[in-house]
C-alpha cells in the first residue's frame, strides 16, 4: 500500500522560510516523480515544483523558482521542498504526488497523493 505523508507546514511571516517533507512507502519509488502541489480556497489544484526519483532532474513553477527548491533523500525516501522568502500568496495546502510516467505538469496525471500539509504566510 503506497503511503504518502506531507509533514512540516505551518503558520509563517511574510519573508520567512518552511521546509516541507513528503515520507514515501510501500513500494520502490527509483523510477517515479515525486511532486509537489498546492491548493488555495476557491482555486484550482496547481503544480509547484517536482523531482526525478532516479536522476535529480528537478522542474520548478515561475511561482517558485529561485525561492523554493526540492530535494530527496534516497536513505529517508524522502523528498524535500525548502521554501524561502514565503509570500501571502503562497498561502495553501501542500500536497506530494508520485507519478510513475515520468514527469507532468497536470496533477490528474499523478498516481498517488498525500493528504495535504497547510502552509499560512501571514503579512
Amino acid at each position: 500500500q503506497v503511503q504518502l505523508i506531507e509533514s512540516g507546514g505551518g503558520l509563517v511571516q511574510a519573508g520567512g522560510s518552511l521546509r516541507l517533507s513528503c515520507k514515501a512507502s510501500g513500494r520502490t519509488f527509483n523510477s517515479y516523480t515525486m511532486g509537489w502541489f498546492r491548493q488555495a480556497p476557491g482555486k484550482e489544484r496547481e503544480f509547484v515544483s517536482a523531482i526525478d526519483w532516479s536522476s535529480g532532474g528537478t522542474w520548478y513553477a515561475g511561482s517558485g523558482k529561485g525561492r523554493f527548491t526540492i530535494s530527496r533523500d534516497n536513505a529517508k525516501n524522502t523528498v524535500y521542498l525548502q521554501m524561502n522568502s514565503l509570500k501571502p500568496e503562497d498561502t495553501a495546502v501542500y500536497y506530494c504526488a508520485a507519478n510513475s510516467d515520468g514527469f507532468y505538469w497536470s496533477p490528474g496525471e499523478y498516481d498517488y497523493w498525500g493528504q495535504g500539509t497547510q502552509v499560512t504566510v501571514s503579512s
